[in-house]
């Protein structure tokens, strides 16, 4: 055998400690370097205020629980509400070895379902997490896939209608029917209308262009707006046909209301999208999986009222709502 010299042996271990840091650092960014920035992809369906908020509401969360900016990498994507671009984002995103990936609203979550199979997925501002097909059971999710659902209040909504409309029998939904999360509000609004003596009246879009023709072809007493994509990105149109016909709009979130819905009890999307930021921290320091972590909600709802939109079509608001109100625009 032959005998290395000093400066062999020297270079021979120098070579091993390349090799053995360069397998460690392989693959997504979290591998094998406690140290490096997370690398995290979001997918964000379209633009409104009550997904924006969502997506704030995460990055708090994630500072808050150990991950401020100069841990993570984020890169943001917006599919434009276009479920084609959505679909090719999500592809892209399974190429990019990401440590977690978060998805805003069901079609970003089902696109990025179908792609990710491997790094932990987070999902917000879901309806129906087992009929959208993203989870096993909201207690046993059983996959790489969990997060939080926006399912809301429907009954109490409702309720909103006769408080400020006792005579009202009718009320108009508009709602995008490529949306899974849209179509099962529509179900919750009937089965709380029936219980409620009010009457349901649905009309189907399949663009956010067709909201405005949609809600002038309702004749009904009020409007009741869901938690739609489509619909809620062209809120202002809806609201301009309502007002017209000086029509009561009852929104399920927020940012309904800011754009020109009377009222809601509803959820509040920021802390919901910091109660998913809290999910995923666990997720990248280690202390839990995506498989048996349970869907999370909201159980406590807050009350929204904009008393310029009631003024815009001859309503004067009940005193003991509006002080109940936590936001009034």
């Amino acid at each position: 055998m032959k005998r290395f010299t000093g400066l062999k042996v020297a270079a021979a271990a120098a070579a091993l400690v390349l090799t053995a840091t360069a397998c460690g650092n392989a693959g997504s960014s979290g591998s094998g370097d406690a140290g490096a920035k997370k690398k995290i992809e979001i997918l964000q369906f379209v633009t409104h205020d009550a997904l924006d908020a969502t997506n704030k509401g995460f990055i708090k969360g994630l500072e808050a629980n150990g991950f401020p900016a100069e841990k993570v990498q984020i890169n943001q994507l917006n599919g434009a509400g276009d479920n084609s671009n959505v679909t090719q984002m999500a592809t892209k995103i399974s190429q990019s070895s990401p440590d977690l990936v978060f998805a805003i609203a069901t079609p970003a979550a089902q696109a990025v379902a179908n792609t990710v199979k491997t790094a932990p997925v987070l999902f917000t501002a879901v309806t129906d997490p087992v009929g959208a097909k993203l989870v096993k059971s909201l207690d046993a999710p059983g996959g790489n896939v969990t997060g939080t659902s926006d399912a809301n209040p429907v009954k109490e909504q409702l309720e909103l209608i006769k408080q400020l409309k006792p005579e009202a029998k009718t009320v108009g939904i508009v709602y995008s029917s490529a949306e899974s999360n849209s179509a099962v509000q529509v179900e919750w609004a009937k089965a709380a209308a029936a219980e409620l003596g009010l009457t349901i009246e649905a009309k189907g879009i399949s663009a956010s262009s067709e909201v405005s023709q949609a809600a002038s072809s309702l004749n009904v007493d009020a409007i009741y707006v869901p938690t739609d994509n489509a619909v809620v990105s062209a809120m202002a149109s809806l609201v301009k046909v309502a007002e017209s016909k000086k029509t009561l709009v009852i929104g399920a979130e927020a940012g309904t209301v800011k754009a020109g819905a009377v009222a809601t009890v509803g959820i509040n999307y920021e802390k919901l999208g910091e109660q998913t930021g809290a999910m995923a921290a666990k997720i990248l320091k280690g202390e839990a999986k995506p498989e048996s972590m349970k869907v999370e909600t909201q159980t406590e709802y807050d009350v929204y009222v904009n008393e310029t939109a009631a003024k815009n079509i001859g309503l004067t608001l009940p005193a003991d709502l509006v002080s109940k109100a936590v936001e009034k625009y």
